[in-house]
């Protein structure tokens, strides 16, 4: 009989941010993202204790996804990011700093919770407007006759990640790439549901950066095709390829336990009728005038050999990842059974040939008109590699997301010290009837403001990790770093040339202080001014879709863990 125990009672935990252990936690949290952020953030290594893979990274998707965390309120944080990251692909240290921030300076104000969730909310709808206004001072509209604002954005994203190893030769190089590879996505064609294609990063480790390259069209690791050899492929009349795709094994071992029960008489070799029925299949692709056959398992040894006597190429193992870009640039529909072949599932390609990337043979299908691309993606090391791979996958989505959306903002911090001046200057001209409606007083809407400028400020000082000292001008509200051991001046602008952004210059007496942690900036006269934004000063730029978001985020995030009375765990 087995022994049976006593259920325990649930954990009750109440008011979780009083707890030290919470608050621990959370700044520990907190300065792990900090040092993360940024070109110059210090890099990160994740390993569990039973051994496995190493991940070297200073991205929030990897850190984040691999970060063990105990306490709830950490977790709720985790998973909110996460799942912004999921849906924009970039901001996610960003959102996941400033929610730090948000909790640690709105839970010290002497306010009740409720009143700091209606205060900070006016202060997000400001700043939400400010930022999709034409007045704003850190917005760029990006041209897309022009690529001189989209080589930034896409710069800034390549260079704020310093695991992937990259000298300003490779940056560029890749840049360029990124941006060939998403022109090739953008169809010719634009009709009323116009959608954007995709592009496949191929692997090659070891390579030199430089070697990196992109094809239009799709790339199939294919060792058995040797480079130089000619291809025969059987054509159409029409000189195109027809293309089969199969999503179901055809390797003759059975079906798929999936099928169900299978009644074999006396005497029969299911193996034998296995491969029979395959053999039939392949004939009737010969019939059909099939030049390519792509099987996402694995094929019969004999049906590749009958169908490359028949002159069509067979590929197995394709793997699923590459099916539904396979069935984009094909338009072929994958057969998923060996005993029936549905009408139109066949698709067409243009060309068919082999390319060879350090040792590794490729398939290329070359379609007629599809907007599906290769980035063969090289690096020195795995974890650089790995590391790269999803930098350029942010880099595609933060321009799919620019096509939607063609705005970008300032980055280099100045963004959010830009943010701060401009609420620090609202608070202190707020109406009287906004104070009545939020139900508050005129000192705590000021305490809060202060709380939610001092988080905005917190990311941007989040960019110093050498000992910078970091500046904002009271004339634009724009982010500057001083380099560390300057030697002592009476004047700022004789150390300080271009802000972190790089569009304003110090040409100018713009009226520099100290960005302090707890003192917060000096209030700014007047709102502050918008600065001539020449695309040639651009040093950074950030993807304006997915920041907004994360700043919305951040705030609901805080707000939510603010407003927690109870954590209750179960124990069993």
């Amino acid at each position: 009989m087995s022994r049976l125990e006593a259920r325990k009672p649930p954990l009750f935990i109440s008011e979780p941010l009083t707890r030290d252990a919470v608050s621990q936690s959370l700044f520990l949290l907190s300065g792990i993202l900090k040092s993360s952020y940024g070109p110059a953030g210090r890099l990160k290594q994740l390993h569990n204790g039973v051994g496995g893979c190493v991940c070297t990274t200073s991205q929030s998707s990897a850190l984040l996804g691999r970060l063990s965390l105990s306490q709830p309120v950490l977790r709720v944080l985790t998973a909110s990011v996460r799942n912004h990251v999921s849906r924009f692909s970039d901001c996610g240290l960003f959102t996941a700093i400033l929610c730090c921030g948000f909790i640690e300076n709105f839970r010290s104000l002497n306010v009740a919770p409720f009143t700091v969730i209606k205060i900070s909310k006016h202060l997000l709808s400001l700043c939400v407007d400010h930022l999709k206004s034409e007045a704003c001072g850190c917005r760029v509209s990006v041209d897309f006759s022009s690529v001189e604002t989209l080589v930034c954005l896409v710069r800034s994203i390549l260079t704020s990640k310093p695991a992937c190893m990259l000298n300003k030769t490779e940056v560029d190089h890749l840049t360029s790439l990124i941006l060939r590879a998403f022109i090739f996505t953008v169809p010719c064609h634009v009709g009323t549901n116009a959608v954007l294609g995709k592009c496949v990063v191929i692997p090659v480790k070891g390579g030199r950066v430089v070697d990196s390259t992109v094809l239009p069209g799709l790339l199939i690791e294919a060792p058995e095709f040797q480079l130089g050899k000619p291809l025969a492929v059987k054509r159409t009349g029409s000189n195109m390829i027809k293309i089969a795709l199969f999503s179901v094994s055809m390797s003759g071992d059975g079906s798929n336990p999936e099928e169900g029960t299978i009644a074999v008489h006396h005497g029969v070799s299911l193996e034998v009728s296995e491969l029979n029925q395959l053999l039939n299949v392949g004939k009737q692709l010969v019939k059909d005038e099939v030049g390519l056959v792509v099987c996402q398992k694995v094929m019969h040894p004999s049906l590749k050999q009958y169908l490359k006597e028949q002159g069509v190429v067979a590929v197995d193992r394709a793997g699923l990842s590459l099916m539904e870009p396979l069935g984009r640039v094909t338009g072929s529909q994958p057969i998923s059974s060996i005993h029936s072949l549905p009408p139109g599932c066949y698709g067409s390609l243009k060309d068919l040939c082999v390319e060879s990337f350090a040792s590794k043979h490729f398939l290329h299908l070359i379609p007629g008109d599809a907007v599906i691309c290769s980035l063969i993606l090289c690096n020195r090391s795995e974890t650089a590699w790995d590391e790269l791979k999803r930098v350029c996958e942010t880099a595609e989505h933060v321009l799919q997301l620019t096509v939607k959306e063609p705005l970008a903002l300032l980055g280099g911090g100045c963004t959010e010290t830009h943010l701060a001046s401009y609420l620090r200057h609202k608070s202190y001209s707020l109406p009287a009837s906004t104070l009545r409606d939020l139900g508050c007083s005129q000192t705590q809407y000021r305490l809060v403001a202060e709380g939610f400028c001092r988080a905005l400020e917190s990311v941007a000082r989040a960019l110093s990790h050498d000992g910078e000292e970091v500046l904002t001008d009271v004339v634009y509200g724009h982010c500057w770093f001083v380099p560390p051991g300057s030697p002592c001046v009476s004047r700022w602008s004789d150390l300080v040339s271009k802000c972190g952004c790089g569009v304003s210059g110090s040409t100018e007496d713009l009226g520099w202080s100290f960005l302090q942690g707890q003192s917060g900036s000096p209030v700014l006269q007047g709102c502050p001014q918008e600065p001539s934004v020449k695309v040639a000063d651009l040093r950074v730029l950030d993807c304006f879709a997915a920041k907004c978001s994360g700043l919305q985020v951040a705030l609901e995030t805080a707000n939510l863990i603010l407003d927690l009375s109870y954590i209750i765990e179960d124990q069993n």
